[in-house]
C-alpha cells in the first residue's frame, strides 16, 4: 500500500468512533492541550468547537496538497495566521502538535502500524 492508500485507511478508521468515545478531532485537541501549559495559553481564548472543524478542513486542504502539489486558500490562510506577523508560533510547537496527532492517531486506529504513524499528516 501507497502511503496515500494507508492514511486514507487510517483517517477513516479514526474517523469511526463509538458514541461515548469523543471524536478523534476532540481527542486530539485534549492531547494536545494537555501537553504544554503554552499550548494551552495559546487556545485559552478559542471556542474549541469552531477550532476542530477548522482542522478538519484543513485536513482535507492538505490531503489534496500532497495529492498536487498546489496549495489551496485554506492552508495559505492558516500559514499566514501562523506566521511571525500574526499569531508566531514558536517552531518546536509544531513538533509537539505533530507528536500529539501521531499519539492520536496510536490510540484512535487500532491497524496503527509504523508505516500508518509515517503516512500521518499525508505525504
Amino acid at each position: 500500500m501507497s502511503f496515500e492508500e494507508l492514511f486514507d485507511a487510517s483517517y477513516e478508521r479514526v474517523l469511526q468512533t463509538p458514541p461515548e468515545v469523543p471524536d478523534f478531532f476532540e481527542g486530539f485537541y485534549r492531547r494536545f492541550l494537555m501537553s504544554s501549559p503554552e499550548v494551552r495559553a495559546l487556545f485559552r481564548n478559542t471556542d474549541m468547537a469552531v477550532q476542530r472543524s477548522m482542522l478538519k478542513k484543513s485536513f482535507f486542504s492538505l490531503v489534496a496538497f500532497y495529492a498536487s502539489g498546489n496549495v489551496d486558500d485554506v492552508l495559505h490562510r492558516i500559514a499566514c495566521l501562523h506566521s511571525a506577523r500574526h499569531l508566531s508560533i514558536k517552531p518546536y510547537l509544531y513538533d509537539l502538535w505533530l507528536d500529539c496527532l501521531t499519539d492520536t492517531v496510536r490510540a484512535y486506529d487500532q491497524e496503527c502500524s509504523d508505516d500508518i504513524e509515517l503516512a500521518w499528516p499525508p505525504k
